[in-house]
């Protein structure tokens, strides 16, 4: 497993636009073909273009895991229809007013952080969908756990100050080995400059050496 930088609309912030999992990845409409099939090769995945509630916002608005995926109510029904046509994933709608999803769950194939701002129901439907225990925690001081947190099957970056105590808890939820860590020269919140799969991980172009150092200890070992 390699990791590779990438750049999005000029910017770092790959996160903010594209979600994957092992087998497809969610990129805005109109992204560029010769963008699209480096990330293709880089990840080993299968590329679809769509929307979530008409913007180009897909990984701050949805949630996706190898089972199942996510979207808002502001979604709209003609990109619902298209990930339930074109995915072999269970679709479902989060009906919370909470709707950047991706900011406020982090989710791999067994199990799901959780913000204290969803409701109970909210947390059965998530687990429902992408068939994961669930966990209510704040990180770091943050309500915004899927800001501060991103996870593939066998590693985790979470914000560099968050607590001991509860990286164990959230290790041990999501089955993984966690590192504190930053992305993109500083940026505490590491989902917004992180994809990653267990193929590959691509980060924003201006991560740092160091900090691709603290991502190889957290996924590739």
């Amino acid at each position: 497993m390699d990791i590779i930088k990438y750049d999005v609309y000029r910017g770092p912030n790959l996160g903010v636009y594209i979600t994957v999992n092992d087998s497809i990845g969610l990129v805005p409409m109109g992204f560029a073909k010769t963008k699209s099939d480096k990330l293709a090769e880089f990840l080993n995945i299968e590329i679809h273009n769509t929307a979530i509630a008409n913007t180009r916002l897909i990984g701050a608005l949805s949630v996706m895991n190898n089972k199942g995926i996510l979207l808002p109510t502001t979604a709209y029904q003609n990109e619902y229809d298209y990930l339930k046509k074109e995915t072999d994933l269970q679709v479902g709608v989060l009906d919370t007013k909470f709707n950047a999803l991706g900011n406020v769950i982090c989710a791999n194939d067994k199990g799901a952080i959780v913000s204290p701002w969803l409701s109970k129901q909210d947390c059965q439907t998530i687990s429902d969908v992408l068939g994961v225990e669930v966990i209510q925690k704040r990180i770091a001081g943050f309500n915004q756990t899927g800001v501060v947190l991103i996870a593939n099957a066998t590693g985790a970056a979470i914000h560099p100050e968050a607590d001991e105590e509860d990286m164990k808890v959230i290790a041990n939820v999501l089955g993984v080995k966690i590192e504190q860590c930053s992305i993109n020269n500083g940026i505490p919140y590491v989902s917004s400059g992180i994809l990653a799969n267990n193929h590959c991980i691509v980060v924003g172009s201006l991560t740092t050496g160091p900090e691709i150092m603290m991502l190889t200890r957290a996924f590739l070992n």
